[in-house]
């Protein structure tokens, strides 16, 4: 379960497009410039992080699968069936967290992961244009998801070259 975890919480997944991923949806590059190919919906290239790729070769090698194989199989190689996978989380929760934890608000399914991760990306900086195309949603959609990272005091503006790109053409007539 770690390997179908790690891609949820890594590439900010949904649960069911992680599933659905195979063997050649996954584009390794040395040096950095990994991808996971979610065929789902319009389709869209989301960047594998350094972490998740050895996650991914390792499971790969040790699960025996080749190009065309479904990345998360279940046992007869088929596709994982949400239940399986919900109860790992449930079973990972349980293992970490308190019972008062698990009382008091931090419920959650599996796709807490991905929310986890479309939140580091915008606050590690990147464009909210970007976040979106790679999770595969609209931008207004993450502002009113994770409104707290949009917030107008967090941005340094240069009201001074903004005044200077908002002038208007001199006016022969004063």
């Amino acid at each position: 379960m770690f390997p179908l975890m790690a891609a949820i919480a890594c590439a900010a997944l949904l649960p069911g497009e992680a599933v659905r991923l195979r063997v050649d949806d996954v584009t390794f590059s040395e040096g950095g410039g990994s991808e996971v190919l979610v065929r789902s919906g319009e389709g869209r290239k989301v960047p594998a992080p350094s972490a998740l790729v050895g996650v991914l070769r390792w499971w790969i090698d040790r699960a025996n699968l080749k190009p065309g194989d479904l990345l998360f199989p279940d046992e007869h190689g088929g596709p994982l069936s949400p239940s399986v996978y919900r109860k790992a989380w449930k079973q990972a929760r349980e293992g970490v967290l308190t019972p008062d934890e698990l009382e008091a608000g931090q419920r959650g399914g599996v796709t807490r992961l991905r929310d986890s991760c479309l939140d580091l990306w915008l606050k590690a900086g990147v464009p909210a244009w970007l976040v979106a195309e790679w999770a595969g949603v609209k931008p207004s959609w993450l502002a009113l998801r994770y409104p707290h990272r949009f917030r107008p005091g967090q941005f340094e503006i240069d009201w001074d070259h903004l005044a200077a790109v908002m002038e208007l053409p001199k006016s022969p007539n004063p």
